[in-house]
């Protein structure tokens, strides 16, 4: 499929990704909760973690990364939707890791270990992700753990230590995702020990880890929208709609935050007739066109 067929038939304008930090912030000293604030004061533009086109992607996570009998087609995994979005941005194809395990654990340390497939995240980051060296790494973990009960302080520090050591290794654009909205809390034991309020406990989790490490945030969970017709009849996976979603979601919040997935779509538009009119009206009218980012 070309590019621009691609581009035409995925749903990219899903709802809007994570905002930007900080970008709802009032001014200092407050203001008067009955008026609303200004456009202005509302924009912040988006740090742009990166200026030129992605090289390779790895994506470490469990069930729902790796894919499973509950889609019809291995391509219709979200992050095989997503490399399809960010192969059509760019000139060349970007290389594509895909390494989730089903039933996986972030650590021993989850409940679930015992019985998950191994090894866990925490065993395996070095040889799946670092020894890769990605400059596009996508964490995908905190389902299952929330499922097993796992203590989120231990969660925390698991998290940490990959992405803090990863970002040591080979300084990726990192991407968190959130948990994942499901249905079946209380099937497949022993991994049903979750429920919605533990799942916003743990994208809290999540989002503060992002904020710590300066990581792109993707909000899986509100792009779902706890709409339980996402979800397949076991429970837990996205069907194939969801999948979309969630691919969509992170492209959005990833094409927020990085300009060089546009480079090439500037520089197929340059010098077309439409471009150059344009450009000479906008110039006329004093308002001409400038690069920003």
């Amino acid at each position: 499929m070309k590019r621009r067929d691609f581009l035409k038939n995925a749903s990219v304008g899903v709802a809007a990704a994570s905002a930007p930090r900080g970008a709802f912030a009032l001014p200092q000293g407050g203001r008067d909760t009955n008026s609303q604030p200004s456009c202005s004061e509302f924009h912040e533009q988006p740090k742009d973690y990166k200026k030129t086109p992605f090289r390779r992607l790895v994506i470490l996570g469990e069930s729902t990364v790796e894919g499973g009998p509950w889609l019809h087609r291995q391509e219709d995994r979200y992050a095989d939707v997503l490399v399809g979005l960010i192969n059509a941005c760019q000139k060349k194809p970007i290389e594509y890791y895909n390494k989730g395990i089903g039933n996986n654990a972030i650590s021993p340390r989850s409940p679930g270990y015992g019985q998950s497939a191994k090894p866990s995240a925490l065993e395996r980051y070095h040889k799946d992700v670092i020894d890769l060296h990605p400059d596009l790494f996508i964490l995908a973990y905190g389902l299952n753990d929330m499922r097993a009960g796992m203590p989120l302080t231990d969660f925390r520090e698991d998290m940490a230590t990959i992405i803090s050591n990863v970002q040591k290794a080979c300084s990726p654009v990192t991407v968190l995702t959130t948990v994942y909205y499901m249905t079946g809390y209380g099937s497949w034991p022993p991994l049903d020990r979750g429920s919605i309020e533990l799942t916003r406990r743990y994208n809290d989790c999540i989002r503060g880890l992002a904020a710590e490490f300066d990581c792109i945030l993707a909000d899986v969970w509100a792009s779902e929208g706890q709409s339980d017709w996402l979800i397949h009849y076991d429970g837990v996976h996205a069907n194939q709609v969801g999948e979309l979603l969630i691919g969509n979601r992170i492209f959005e919040a990833l094409a927020q935050h990085a300009s060089g997935l546009t480079n090439w779509t500037f520089d197929q538009q340059l010098n077309t007739q439409w471009t150059q009119r344009v450009k000479k009206g906008r110039a006329e009218a004093r308002d001409p066109f400038k690069k920003t980012w």
